[in-house]
């Protein structure tokens, strides 16, 4: 696995767990770094890249997060936020970040991603609901150069 999928992981770990347990993004962030994934010890990158790159995420995602719930509410037709499911909603958060805020990750790549991670965290719907709403989302966001 890549360290940045391993940070897509971790990052959005921490954010469900921040949601969950109105923890704090960072202290969230330690905290799933500290018990990574199913319990196994995290890979040495985990310490490195992974973390730095889940670092990255969780900052950006809550210095931006009013105007990330905006563009997911704007594209997301018939459910509110507060409607989705934790997962699938920090997934999309994660990903309009990098759609966004994050000029040298490829659209593509980002909603690959997004859909990869879904596959492994969500529901069985949630890779298509987490397409649909990203494939709105990147029409309209700039191409990157």
């Amino acid at each position: 696995m890549s360290s940045r999928r391993e940070g897509r992981e971790l990052a959005l770990q921490a954010l469900y767990s921040a949601d969950a347990e109105t923890l704090g993004g960072t202290f969230a962030l330690k905290k799933i770094v500290d018990n990574f994934a199913d319990g196994s010890e995290p890979s040495l990158d985990v310490q490195g890249r992974a973390f730095s790159f889940a670092t990255e995420l969780v900052n950006g995602v809550l210095a931006n997060s009013e105007a990330i719930d905006r563009k997911i509410e704007e594209k997301s037709k018939n459910w509110s936020i507060a409607r989705m499911a934790k997962v699938d909603l920090n997934i999309l958060r994660l990903a309009v970040f990098e759609l966004f805020y994050r000029p040298d990750i490829p659209k593509n790549v980002t909603i690959n991603e997004a859909i990869e991670v879904a596959k492994k965290f969500g529901a069985e719907d949630s890779p298509a609901f987490i397409n649909g709403i990203l494939d709105e989302i990147a029409s309209v966001v700039p191409d990157k150069e």
